[in-house]
């Protein structure tokens, strides 16, 4: 099974970038569906992005034109750039794979394989 990483959080001020890395290792992404969500204190999981085994990929409007999922197969990693951060953007990120069968609804429940996330937090 995949095992997960995140790296790449930190402190921003609003209006900042953030790029985030996810390493995997133990199986290659190529073959799975992955995502981005993130936890804030008391706030539901949410997922805010997510690419298929094809590259296609999902975000919902909170982040669209804001955040780009991307992955480097040959590195075995999974990114996440964030430009122009939000003082609600802030909150524990972490980035999900699962086997593509099981993605429908890019919802929180869908995914089998966590790392264990990375803190954003975004100032005003």
């Amino acid at each position: 099974q995949v095992q997960l990483q995140e790296s790449g959080g930190g402190s921003v001020q609003a209006g900042g970038s953030l790029r985030l890395s996810c390493a995997a290792s133990g199986d290659t992404i190529a073959t799975y569906c992955l995502a981005w969500f993130r936890k804030a204190p008391g706030k539901e999981r949410e997922g805010v992005a997510h690419i298929d085994d094809g590259g296609t990929t999902h975000y919902p409007g909170s982040v669209k034109g804001r955040f780009t999922i991307s992955k480097a197969n040959t590195k075995n990693t999974l990114y996440l750039q964030m430009n122009s951060l939000k003082p609600e953007d802030t909150a524990m990120y972490y980035c999900a794979a699962a086997a593509c069968w099981r993605v429908r609804t890019f919802w929180v429940g869908e995914y089998n394989v966590w790392g264990k996330g990375t803190q954003v937090a975004v100032s005003s």
